[in-house]
C-alpha cells in the first residue's frame, strides 16, 4: 500500500473518533459542565437527581460515598414528635380488701414509679392524687361495686389508653392480696431506730425466778428459740448442735411511726440457714394494724414470704406494744382481737397453722383471748413456774439464754404441740394447700401434745 493510502486512511480513523467524541459530549452537555464547573446550580441539582434515578440511589461509582452523606440514614418522617413516643410507659395495678381501693402505677418491668403526683380518676367517686409521689394511691370509705379507673395524662410518660376495670369488696375475704409485695419495704428505706419499736412485755414483769439454761424437755416437749435481727449473724450449724429442735424466725413489722410493712433484715438468712441444717421452722410477724385491711396486709407479706420455704410451725402474730406511743398501742381489747383475728384467718385461709404471741399481763388485759380459741398461743413468761391460766402451747421461758452458734442472748422456748416436720409446706410441694398437721386443741400448762 502507498504512503498516501496510508496517510489518506488515518486521517479517517482520527476523524471519526473526533466526531464520535463530539457526538457523545453533545449529548452530555450538562454533566461536562457540571465536571468542568461550568454548569449553573438549577443545571448541577438537576443532573444530580438523574444520576440518582439512574444509578438507583447510588453516586457514581463511590460505594462508600454514603458515608458521607449525614442525611442517608434519616428514616422517613412518620410521628409528629419523637417526644411523643419516648415517655415511659406506666400501667395499673389494683387491689381491694374491704370498701377501698389501692392503686399502684408501675412501670413496664412492674417497678412502682414514684417521684410523679400522678392522678387517677375513679369513675363515680371522683379523682385523686399520689400527692407523696411514692406510686401508690390508696382510697378508703368507697361503696361496694364496680369500679373503672383511668390514669390522667402526665408529661413524660405513656398512658395506659383504656379504663381498668376493679371490683370493691363489701365484706373482707380473708384472702392475700397478689400485688402485697409493692408495699414492703427494707430497713435502707425507713428510719429503723424510729420504726422497730417492740417491747418485750414478758421482761417488764418478769419476777426474777427464771430458768435461763437450755431445758431439755421429755416427750414431745421440744426445745426452740425465736431469732430476728437483734441476734445478728448465727452459725445454724452450731445451733443444730447445741440440741436446739426448731427456730421461729421473725420475717417482719409493721413500722411503729409510719405504718410500713418492713422486712427483717436477717430473714432470708436465717429461714435458709435454719432449713439447711435441718432445723424445723417457724415464724413470727411483729404488728401494728389498726384495721383489719392492714391486718389482711400484714398477713399477705408473711405468706409472700413464706411460701417458698418448708415452715413447719406455725405462723405467729407478734401481739406487744412499742412502748406505748406505737400507733397500735391505744386499741382497746375488742377492737385489738378483731384485728388480730382478720390476720390469723387470712393467714389459716392460706393453709397455715396459726397462732398469737404475747405476755402474761397483755394477753389477759390486751386481747379477748376467748374469741381467739381456735388459734395457738405463744405465752412469754419469764418465771420459773407460769402463772398464766390459759391453755397455751408454747412457752417462751426467758429471754436471757446462751446458745452456741448465737453471739447474743436469745429466747428460748418450749413447744408442747406434736409438729409433723415430715410434711413439706413450701409452694409447690404436697403439703403446701393443706393446714399443717399437729393438734389443733389447746394444751394446759405442763402437759404434752401426743
Amino acid at each position: 500500500m502507498g504512503s498516501k493510502k496510508i496517510k489518506r486512511l488515518l486521517f479517517f480513523v482520527i476523524f471519526l473518533f473526533v466526531a464520535l467524541v463530539g457526538a457523545i459530549a453533545a449529548a452530555n452537555l450538562d454533566l461536562v459542565k457540571r465536571k468542568l464547573g461550568l454548569g449553573t446550580e438549577e443545571t448541577v441539582q438537576e443532573t444530580a437527581a438523574l444520576e440518582e434515578e439512574k444509578d438507583g440511589g447510588q453516586r457514581g461509582n463511590d460505594l462508600s460515598a454514603f458515608l458521607r452523606d449525614e442525611t442517608f440514614f434519616d428514616p422517613e418522617v412518620k410521628f409528629k414528635s419523637i417526644e411523643t413516643y419516648s415517655g415511659r410507659s406506666v400501667s395499673l395495678m389494683m387491689s381491694s380488701v374491704a370498701k377501698d381501693l389501692r392503686i399502684m402505677i408501675v412501670d413496664s418491668v412492674g417497678r412502682l414509679v414514684t417521684g410523679t403526683p400522678f392522678v387517677v380518676e375513679v369513675r363515680g367517686a371522683g379523682e385523686y392524687t399520689d400527692t407523696d409521689e411514692d406510686g401508690i394511691i390508696y382510697i378508703d370509705g368507697l361503696r361496694a361495686g364496680e369500679y373503672s379507673v383511668s390514669l390522667k395524662e402526665t408529661e413524660g410518660f405513656n398512658m395506659p389508653n383504656t379504663l381498668t376495670s376493679i371490683r370493691v369488696k363489701q365484706e373482707i375475704e380473708y384472702r392475700t392480696l397478689d400485688d402485697i409485695e409493692y408495699l414492703i419495704m427494707t430497713e435502707d428505706e425507713i428510719d429503723a431506730e424510729k420504726e422497730d419499736k417492740e417491747v418485750k412485755g414478758a421482761e417488764e414483769a418478769a419476777d426474777g425466778s427464771e430458768n435461763t439454761q437450755l431445758q431439755f424437755a421429755s416427750g414431745n416437749a421440744r426445745l426452740g428459740i425465736d431469732v430476728s435481727k437483734w441476734n445478728k449473724t448465727i452459725d445454724w450449724d452450731e445451733v443444730k448442735e447445741a440440741g436446739i429442735e426448731f427456730a421461729i424466725i421473725r420475717c417482719g413489722y409493721r413500722g411503729a411511726s409510719s405504718g410500713a410493712l418492713v422486712l427483717d433484715p436477717m430473714y432470708e438468712q436465717n429461714i435458709r440457714g435454719a432449713i439447711e441444717a435441718e432445723i424445723p421452722v417457724g415464724v413470727y410477724f411483729f404488728t401494728q394494724a389498726v384495721d383489719e385491711v392492714e391486718a389482711v396486709e400484714e398477713a399477705s407479706m408473711v405468706i409472700s414470704l413464706i411460701e417458698e420455704y418448708d415452715v413447719d410451725y406455725p405462723v405467729f402474730l407478734d401481739s406487744e406494744s412499742a412502748g406505748g406511743t406505737g400507733r397500735a398501742d391505744g386499741l382497746e381489747a375488742e377492737e385489738r382481737t378483731r384485728i388480730h383475728k382478720a390476720f390469723l384467718e387470712t393467714i389459716a385461709a392460706a393453709g397455715y397453722e396459726t397462732g398469737i404471741y404475747g405476755s402474761r399481763n397483755w394477753l389477759k388485759d390486751q386481747v379477748e383471748m376467748k374469741e381467739l380459741s381456735a388459734y395457738k398461743t405463744w405465752l412469754a413468761e419469764y418465771a420459773e413456774i407460769p402463772s398464766y391460766d390459759e391453755y397455751y402451747h408454747m412457752w417462751q421461758y426467758t429471754s436471757k439464754g446462751v446458745v452456741d452458734g448465737i453471739d447474743t442472748p436469745v429466747d428460748l422456748n418450749l413447744c408442747y404441740m406434736n409438729i409433723d416436720t415430715s410434711i413439706n409446706h413450701a409452694k409447690g410441694a404436697a403439703g403446701y394447700s393443706g393446714v399443717i398437721d399437729g393438734d389443733s386443741g389447746n394444751v394446759p400448762v405442763g402437759e404434752e401434745d401426743d
